[in-house]
């Protein structure tokens, strides 16, 4: 049990960089964006194509990065200077991505790492991926309180006032959706290195995933400021983790069950805050009512 929860920890800082990536668009830009599911792969296939044609594993990880970066920009143009809606720029670039990372493999459907170099160590996998994300967190913290973190933040808030204030809120959003993106494929390329293999499928799902980590972070650790909101995100990423192992280990579930639960750990989670809420709202009232039918009787007992 605790192996399977140090793996847990372990997977949920790989991840977790991809939540981070996820929070961006879901939760300051307010952009629906799909391309994660496609650049998740694209970073695993750029950093595995070039660690097995003899490229240092660093060098093959920036790479993952920077294909994850030029992903985001290009959806981020086709929205606003293509003038197409928000979340059809994301399908339309993830469909897009499916062929270009089948390009990047050389038509192979996945690529063994296997007898390759990685970045990783088993021994000190846990510790490096500390921190990687802390590092990672910490620098989006620091660009979010510069004047092009808050004009994008204020994008994702109310962009028409952001627009009278001379801001191009093209600009800042293009900015975002490469940023999270770049964030996303780090986090594939890293997973391919762990795993010791890039799938072209390995995407499918990862706006799920992110999304879940995210509320989950969220509705655990709260939001607010924006270095809380970050560290919601990576502990949300390693308690879905988590919450995955400990699912895996009844007995009447199996491995072709993972993506049900996925969207059963969604689901509860999205449900829960509204359920709670109802709840609150009628305690309340029936509060309330006591309170109105009690108040008649006292007066009338003065």
């Amino acid at each position: 049990m605790l192996e399977s929860m140090t793996g847990a920890v372990e997977l949920g800082l790989l991840y977790a960089l991809m939540a981070l990536g996820v929070y961006i668009t879901y939760r300051i830009l307010d952009f629906p964006d799909l391309t994660v599911d496609g650049s998740f792969a694209t970073g695993g296939a750029v950093a595995a194509i070039l660690i097995t044609h003899g490229a240092s594993p660093w060098l093959a990880t920036l790479a993952a990065l920077a294909s994850g970066l030029a992903a985001g920009a290009l959806t981020g143009l086709l929205h606003t200077k293509g003038k197409i809606n928000g979340l059809l720029s994301g399908i339309l670039m993830m469909i897009a991505l499916y062929s270009i990372n089948m390009r990047i493999m050389g038509g192979k459907p996945n690529i063994s790492l296997l007898g390759t170099g990685t970045i990783f160590n088993p021994e000190t996998t846990l510790l490096m991926m500390l921190i990687v994300v802390v590092v990672v967190k910490l620098l989006l913290d620091a660009f979010f309180a510069t004047d092009l973190g808050l004009a994008l933040r204020a994008t994702g808030d109310n962009s028409r006032m952001i627009r009278s204030f001379g801001a191009n809120t093209d600009t800042t959003k293009i900015i975002g959706v490469s940023l999270s993106n770049g964030l996303v494929a780090l986090s594939g390329g890293l997973i391919a290195q762990q795993s010791g293999f890039a799938d072209i499928s390995m995407g499918i799902g990862m706006i799920v995933i992110g999304l879940a980590s995210v509320i989950i972070g969220e509705a655990i650790f709260g939001g607010g400021s924006i270095f809380r909101a970050t560290l919601a995100a990576v502990l949300g990423s390693i308690v879905y983790r988590m919450i995955y192992a400990i699912a895996l280990r009844v007995e009447w579930l199996s491995a072709s069950d993972l993506k049900l639960i996925t969207a059963l750990i969604v689901i509860v989670v999205l449900v829960l805050p509204s359920v709670r809420r109802t709840v609150g709202q009628k305690k309340a009232a029936r509060k309330r009512v006591i309170e109105l039918t009690a108040a008649p009787s006292q007066g009338g007992g003065r």
